[in-house]
């Protein structure tokens, strides 16, 4: 099943292109997460490892022996602050049953650590099950499991490489035998790459008055700038740029006071940006303005103003719980649902498109068990309600996970706007014998 885990999350818009162009788009982040349930599969494997091992158990001499693992990582791609879910699997233990004595099954615990490199740096500890077969006296040990996670701090390629371990045999005596690498560091098994954590854009401003004559005099107020930042405030009409130009610069606490002098005829509307090249993460969206007539001498006239008020883009879902089709114990194959259903709004009446993507995470189950968030895959649909002056187009069939997916988008254009219905069909991919019982996973649509 689906099942909500938090309320709908909205960003401010940001602003528009400055230079030759000011692109009248006001984009704006709706997020809404919702719980998964259901089961699913694979995350992404690293290269196997060998490497040299004493294994030192006390109670015979030292065991020389070569070690043969590999690392395998849940998100291969995360942002600053994500959670990344380890497993080191040793597939060649260097040590075996130290002693004579038989060890009957589900005695052997391993533990150990799995070292990080370049742009973080550290270890992460590990820890496996009681779950072993049983082991003849002097056998070998047989291949076991370790997981553990981190959480990511700093952007860029972070390695990750086996580490020492411990196997401790639980039977008539406690006794461990810890695993030295004889030359540190073992080789690399696995390289993620994390980027910077997303920062919202609340750069805002307000214009008074926000009409008058050729050559008014307009006080700029903003908030959310960068605090010393130099800001560029500017006119525009439609998507070129009017010669109606200033800058100033924001206080300590990121305020902006400035005046610009409105002498364009054309100028339809007012921007503020950090620097003197617009981007649209540093700036703020736009605000209405008009040029009134001047009335000629010995003559009379009124204007008649009126005005088309923009909106907001916004998302609503039909509900927050999805339940997917059970799938049998042994036999395993496709557990299947339907999103409920998401009605997107663009209602800004600018020249901006929109996209709504999701990703979800690994699904979670009984005693710990669990199913990797890429075996859930989709087939988006996404309709326009007539009259909208947008078409709205589906994402492609595939794969979600936790690199995510398009569900619907449309582009930009002169004008855009309207209402539009997506959805999709839901498969999750459950391995033959996965352990019985509720899995569930949460899946977070971002509307941008």
């Amino acid at each position: 099943m689906f099942q909500s885990t938090a309320p709908q999350r909205r960003s401010i818009p940001h602003g528009r292109r400055r230079a030759a162009l000011w692109a009248a788009v006001v984009p704006l982040l709706v997020a809404a997460p919702i719980a998964l349930t259901g089961e699913a599969q694979a995350a992404t494997p690293g290269t196997s490892v060998s490497y040299a091992t004493t294994c030192t158990p006390g109670v015979v001499p030292a065991i020389h022996g070569t070690t043969i693992s590999e690392i395998t990582v849940d998100n291969a791609t995360p942002k600053v602050g994500d959670t990344v879910n380890v497993t080191y699997d040793v597939t060649q233990p260097a040590s075996g049953n130290p002693t004579s004595t038989a060890l009957p099954a589900n005695v052997i615990l391993p533990t150990g650590v799995v070292s990080l490199g370049g742009a973080q740096t550290g270890t992460v500890t590990v820890s496996g099950t009681r779950t072993n077969p049983p082991v003849p006296g002097n056998a070998p040990f047989p291949a076991f499991q370790m997981t553990g996670s981190f959480v990511v701090s700093n952007p860029g390629a972070i390695t990750l490489s086996p580490g020492n371990y411990n196997i401790n045999s639980n039977y008539i005596i406690s006794l461990d035998t810890p695993c030295t690498i004889d030359t540190p560091p073992a080789g690399v098994s696995n390289t993620i790459t994390a980027s910077p954590a997303t920062v919202p854009n609340n750069r805002v401003i307000t214009d008074s008055p926000s009409s008058g004559p050729a050559g008014t005099k307009v006080a700029i107020s903003g908030s959310g700038f960068t605090a010393g930042a130099t800001v560029t405030v500017a006119g525009f009409s439609g998507t070129t740029a009017t010669s109606d130009v200033t800058q100033a610069t924001a206080d300590a606490s990121g305020n902006l006071t400035a005046t610009l002098t409105v002498n364009a005829a054309a100028t339809t509307g007012i921007i503020a940006f950090e620097g003197a090249t617009y981007t649209p993460a540093t700036a703020s969206p736009p605000v209405a303005y008009s040029v009134t007539a001047v009335v000629p001498p010995g003559g009379s006239s009124q204007t008649l103003n009126s005005s088309v008020k923009g909106g907001t883009l916004s998302m609503t879902q039909a509900g927050s719980t999805v339940t997917m089709t059970p799938v049998d114990f042994g036999t395993g194959g496709s557990s299947t649902g339907a999103l409920n259903a998401i009605t997107v709004k663009d209602f800004r009446g600018g020249s901006s498109g929109w996209s709504l993507t999701a990703s979800n995470t690994n699904f979670t189950g009984p005693g710990g068990s669990s199913l990797p968030a890429a075996g859930l895959s989709w087939t988006p649909s996404c309709t326009t309600t007539a009259g909208s002056p947008s078409t709205c187009a589906a994402g492609s069939a595939g794969a979600v996970g936790t690199a995510g997916a398009t569900l619907a988008s449309a582009p930009a254009a002169t004008l855009t706007g309207g209402q539009f219905a997506a959805g999709a069909n839901l498969s999750l991919t459950v391995p033959a014998f996965t352990a019985p019982g509720s899995y569930s996973s949460t899946l977070t649509l971002t509307l941008a």
